[in-house]
C-alpha cells in the first residue's frame, strides 16, 4: 500500500511543475448547503497547506450568501476545507480566478435511506494456515433531502469470533481510501467506524473495508455473518479448491477461477450461516475487476484480498460496483501517466482514456495548466490525508511517516522551483 501511495503521489507532484502559479491570487467561492438548497452561512473555511502537514494558513467565515474569501500566503498548492455542522468537506484550491465553490450537507446521527448494497467477503488461506478474509461493505446514502450520517458510530459491523484485524479503510463517494482504526463497540466482535456516510455521488457510495485473519487449524470454520443495516446482498468469494455449505447462500455464475455464493435481502436480526472448508489461494489474476470495456484492472499493490474477481454473471448489483471499487486507483494512475507522457498526439490519447472521439478533447476537458493542477491536487489531497490519518491512528510508524513526508516535500519543492 505504501509503495502504491507514494507512486501515485509522486506522479501527481511531478506534474505540478508546469502548473504552479507564480503569484498567489485570493481564493473565493460560495458554500451551498445541498440539504436545504440554500447558502451555508456561518461555516468555517480554512486554507490548508499541503506542504506543511495540512496546516491551516488562512481562515474565513461564510457570510449570509455563503460567500468566502481566503488570502494565500504563497503560491500553494492548497486545499479548501469547509466545516459544516462538524463535518469537513474538501476541494482543491482553484488557481487564478477559478471559483472555489463547495457543496456541503447537513449532518445527523441516523439518516433514513442508508443501507448496505453489498457485504462482500473474500476468503483464502495464508502460508501460516490461517484463514485470511477481506470484507467490504458498499453503503448507500439515498436520503431525501440529502443528509450526511456521521457520529462515533456512523457504521457498525460485527466480525467473527477470534478475528485479528490487519487493515481497516474507508472511502467517501469520491476519493481514495483512507486508513482508519476500528472502535470497539459493545459486545465482543462489535466495532464501529467514526467516518461520515455522505449522500451518494451518482452511482458512487461509501465503502468500508476490513482485512482480518481467523484461526483455521482444522481446515474448517463455521460463520454466522451479522449485518447491522439492511443488506441487499451478502457474498462470499473463495478459491475453487475450497468449499462452502449453507442453506442460506446459493452459488452464482462467476469467473471460472473462483467460487461465488450469494445471500439476498439480509436484515438485522436475520440468521445467516455457512461453513467453509479446504485450503487455497485466490488466483492473483482475479484480484482485479473488469470494466465495461472488458479490460482487467489490477488491484492496488497486487496483494491478496485486493479484488472480488470478475463481475458475477447474474443480474445482481455486485457486478456494477466491481470496476469502481477495484479499478479506481489503476485508472487514476493511468490518467496521470497520460498527462505526464502527453506529446503532440497526447490530446487523442487523453480523449481515448475518457471515451471521447480520437483527435477531439474529451467532454468537459480543457488542457489548461489550472485545470491540470486542480485535478492533480485532488489526487494529492487524498494521498496526504491517508498519510496523516495513518500517523494519527498509529498504524504508520514514525520512521515511515517521516520518510514518506520527506519524499513528498522533495518532489513538490523541485516541481515548484521549475516555475
Amino acid at each position: 500500500m505504501k509503495s502504491t501511495r507514494l507512486f501515485t503521489a509522486i506522479f501527481a507532484l511531478s506534474l505540478l511543475a508546469g502548473a504552479a502559479a507564480s503569484h498567489a491570487a485570493p481564493v473565493s467561492g460560495t458554500v451551498t448547503d445541498k440539504t436545504t438548497g440554500k447558502p451555508a452561512a456561518g461555516d468555517t473555511v480554512e486554507l490548508l497547506d499541503v506542504q506543511a502537514a495540512m496546516g491551516a494558513v488562512a481562515h474565513a467565515t461564510t457570510n449570509a450568501q455563503g460567500h468566502y474569501t481566503l488570502n494565500p500566503p504563497g503560491a500553494g498548492p492548497y486545499l479548501v476545507r469547509v466545516t459544516h455542522q462538524g463535518a469537513p468537506y474538501f476541494i482543491a484550491a482553484p488557481q487564478g480566478a477559478g471559483p472555489g465553490d463547495v457543496s456541503v450537507f447537513d449532518v445527523a446521527q441516523k439518516v433514513q435511506g442508508v443501507f448496505i448494497e453489498a457485504d462482500i467477503m473474500e476468503m483464502e488461506t495464508d502460508p501460516s494456515g490461517q484463514l485470511s478474509v477481506s470484507e467490504r461493505w458498499l453503503v448507500h446514502n439515498t436520503s431525501t433531502p440529502p443528509t450526511t450520517q456521521w457520529s462515533k458510530r456512523s457504521f457498525e459491523i460485527v466480525l467473527p469470533d477470534g478475528a485479528q484485524v490487519q487493515d481497516t479503510q474507508a472511502q467517501r463517494p469520491s476519493g481514495l481510501p483512507t486508513s482508519l482504526t476500528l472502535d470497539p463497540d459493545g459486545p465482543r466482535g462489535h466495532y464501529s467506524f467514526n467516518f461520515p456516510i455522505q449522500p451518494d455521488d451518482g452511482d458512487k457510495d461509501t465503502t468500508f473495508q476490513v482485512s482480518y485473519t481467523l484461526p483455521y487449524s482444522a481446515g474448517k470454520l463455521d460463520f454466522k455473518p451479522v449485518v447491522m443495516l439492511p443488506a441487499d446482498n451478502v457474498a462470499v468469494i473463495m478459491p475453487k479448491s475450497m468449499s462452502l455449505t449453507s442453506s442460506d447462500f446459493r452459488p452464482v455464475n462467476s469467473d471460472p477461477g473462483v467460487l461465488t455464493f450469494l445471500a439476498k435481502n439480509a436484515t438485522p436480526g436475520k440468521s445467516l450461516a455457512f461453513t467453509v472448508s479446504g485450503t487455497g489461494s485466490l488466483p492473483r489474476e482475479q484480484q482485479g475487476g473488469q470494466g465495461e470495456s472488458g479490460q482487467q484492472a489490477a488491484a492496488p499493490g497486487g496483494q491478496p484480498g485486493g479484488g472480488i474477481g470478475a463481475p458475477i454473471n447474474t443480474p445482481n448489483p455486485l457486478s456494477k460496483y466491481t470496476w469502481w471499487i477495484l479499478g479506481g486507483l489503476a485508472l487514476l494512475l493511468f490518467i496521470s501517466a497520460a498527462f505526464l507522457l502527453r506529446k503532440p498526439d497526447g490530446a487523442a490519447g487523453m480523449a481515448a482514456v475518457q471515451g471521447a472521439t480520437p483527435g477531439q478533447p474529451a467532454a468537459g476537458y480543457a488542457p489548461t495548466p489550472a485545470n491540470k493542477k486542480a485535478a492533480l491536487l485532488s489526487v494529492l489531497k487524498d494521498e496526504m490525508f491517508e498519510i496523516e490519518s495513518e500517523r494519527i491512528a498509529g498504524v504508520l510508524s514514525t520512521q515511515d511517516y517521516a520518510e514518506q513526508k520527506a519524499a513528498l516535500e522533495i518532489v513538490l519543492k523541485r516541481a515548484l522551483k521549475k516555475n
